[in-house]
This record gives structure tokens, C-alpha cells and sequence, in this order.
């Protein structure tokens, strides 16, 4: 009974240790086969080598044995630099050209069964659509026209990605290496260029500030003119109020004696005190009236009467 008892404790014991065996293995597969998808990436599942779904992010659970993770897809937008690539221009100038790429992946599925080393093949055909756009262009049309470049690039591009789930957003670029002698003839002319436009804004300088001395200048002569001008007609006002005064105080002298009736003698006597004071010794010539000389020739006669008289007077002393 005891050596049974033992075998079937053995057994019990044994049979629990392989279930424990057996729920541990199913955890740890079921463990592995749950994934969580993260933000910006998706999962592309395939069950039995066929393409079964696109898992979203998120917590999703595969079959054990069936379905397994055929590529991992990220959303994220990604740059691909390009080595310089040898392109000829349509006047025969051959140069260097590397672009840069920005793209995205749209759509997983496409992209996973799409085509073979999409990075590669987009290089590719980058490197023959850049060939084609530029051998349409010359020198000077390649060196300034990048944006029109650009354009056209991008819409090739994103055209011929599109069955392969990818979206071309945009294409630059970056270095663009002429020969060392046309960057040299280049060099040449852009130093002329700028010799040209030196010499161009220095005569422009030039005449602009010959354009304002002359205004200036004229401006002046024109102030000094108004000035000369206003001074005249100032000083004629003046001389023609001095004119006025002299003539109205003339005027009011005349109405004066008028007014007091002065006769014939008054004005004789005024004439010779003006007479006196124009002959001060100032005048060479004097034109004296004709009454003014009757009165001059009547005081002379008066002045030698007078003279006789005291000559007589002293001839014969008084009687003692």
C-alpha cells in the first residue's frame, strides 16, 4: 500500500510539473505573439506566406505559428541625400548634381510588395529624370532656374513612386558644379557685373548731387532776387512817403498863410530868409526872382542912405 501510495505521489507530482510546463510554455507564446504597434508605424502581417493585413497602432494578437510580422513601416518622413550625379546641359557643358529627397511611405502594402530596394530605385530614376530636365536647359537656364527644377523633379518622381506606396514631397537641389574654367568665366563676369553697377550708381551720385548744388544754387540767386527786389520797393515806399510828407507840410504851410493873409512884403521877407539859407556857401550858382531882386536892390539903397547919413553926422560935430 505504501509503494503505491508513493508511485501514485510520484505521478501526481509529475504531471503537475508538466502542466505547469505546458501553461508556461502557452504563456510565453502567448506573451510573444502579442504586439503593440506604436504611434506612426504599422505592422504588414502575413498568415501562411500571404499578405493577411496592415495592423494599425495599437495592441493586436498574432496566431502562434501562422501569421508572422512581414515588415515593420514607419509613417515618419525621411530624407535620402544622393551622391552627385554627371549631367550635360543643352550647350554641352558637362557639371555635378546631388539632390536631396524628401519622401514618405503611404501606403505599407505597396511598399513591402511594390518593388525591390525602393531607395535604390528611387536614386535611380532620380539620377535619369535630372539628366532629362537638365539636357532640355543651358548653363545660365540651370544655374537659375532651380524651383522650376524642382517642380518637375518632384512631379516625376512622386508619379513614378506611386505604385510603390511612396510619396515624393520634395526634391532640392543641393550642390550644382559647374567646370573649374566655366566658374572661372563666371567669376570674370560677375566681377564685371559689379564693376558695371559701381560705375553705374557712382555717375548716378554724381549727377544727383550736380542736380542739387544747381538747385541750391538757384534757389539762392532766386531769394537773393525776391531780397533785392523787396528792398527797392521798400526803399521806393520810403522815398515816395518822405515825397508825400514834404508835400503835404508844404501844403499845410501854403493853407497856413493863406489862413493868416500874409501880403506881398511877408513873402518877400520869407523869400530872401531862403534865399539866405540856400546861398550858405554850398551853392556855386544862384538864380535869385525878379521881386527878390527889387527888394534886394530897395535894401541896398536903404543900407546907403543909412551909410550917408552917419557919414555926415561925423563930418560936422556938434556945436559946443
Amino acid at each position: 500500500m505504501n509503494t503505491y501510495t508513493a508511485v501514485l505521489a510520484s505521478n501526481i507530482n509529475g504531471g503537475t510539473i508538466a502542466l505547469l510546463i505546458i501553461l508556461a510554455i502557452l504563456f510565453i507564446i502567448l506573451i510573444r505573439n502579442v504586439r503593440i504597434v506604436p504611434q506612426a508605424t504599422k505592422f504588414v502581417i502575413e498568415r501562411l506566406g500571404g499578405y493577411n493585413k496592415t495592423w494599425e497602432t495599437g495592441i493586436h494578437f498574432k496566431a502562434p505559428f501562422i501569421d508572422r510580422v512581414s515588415k515593420v513601416v514607419s509613417l515618419k518622413e525621411k530624407v535620402a541625400d544622393f551622391m552627385p550625379q554627371g549631367v550635360i546641359t543643352k550647350d554641352n557643358v558637362t557639371m555635378q548634381i546631388d539632390t536631396v529627397l524628401f519622401y514618405q511611405i503611404v501606403d505599407p502594402k505597396l511598399f513591402t510588395y511594390g518593388i525591390e530596394n525602393p531607395i535604390i530605385a528611387i536614386e535611380n530614376l532620380s539620377a535619369t529624370t535630372l539628366r532629362n530636365i537638365i539636357g532640355d536647359l543651358e548653363l545660365d537656364q540651370t544655374l537659375t532656374s532651380r524651383d522650376v527644377i524642382n517642380t518637375r523633379m518632384r512631379t516625376i518622381l512622386d508619379e513614378a513612386t506611386d505604385p510603390w506606396g511612396i510619396k515624393v514631397n520634395r526634391v532640392e537641389l543641393k550642390n550644382i558644379l559647374p567646370p573649374r574654367e566655366i566658374q572661372n568665366a563666371m567669376e570674370r563676369q560677375m566681377k564685371a557685373e559689379r564693376e558695371k553697377r559701381e560705375s553705374i550708381l557712382r555717375a548716378e551720385g554724381e549727377k544727383e548731387a550736380a542736380i542739387r548744388v544747381a538747385e541750391g544754387q538757384k534757389t539762392a540767386a532766386i531769394l537773393r532776387a525776391e531780397a533785392k527786389k523787396e528792398s527797392a520797393i521798400r526803399e521806393a515806399e520810403g522815398e515816395a512817403q518822405a515825397i508825400l510828407a514834404v508835400q503835404e507840410a508844404t501844403a499845410r504851410g501854403l493853407t497856413m498863410i493863406k489862413n493868416v493873409g500874409a501880403d506881398q512884403g511877408l513873402i518877400s521877407i520869407k523869400s530872401l530868409e531862403t534865399l539866405a539859407k540856400v546861398a550858405d556857401g554850398r551853392a556855386t550858382k544862384i538864380i535869385i526872382p525878379s521881386e527878390i531882386q527889387g527888394l534886394a536892390g530897395l535894401a541896398a539903397s536903404l543900407k546907403e542912405m543909412v551909410k550917408d547919413d552917419k557919414f555926415e553926422d561925423q563930418k560936422d560935430p556938434p556945436n559946443a
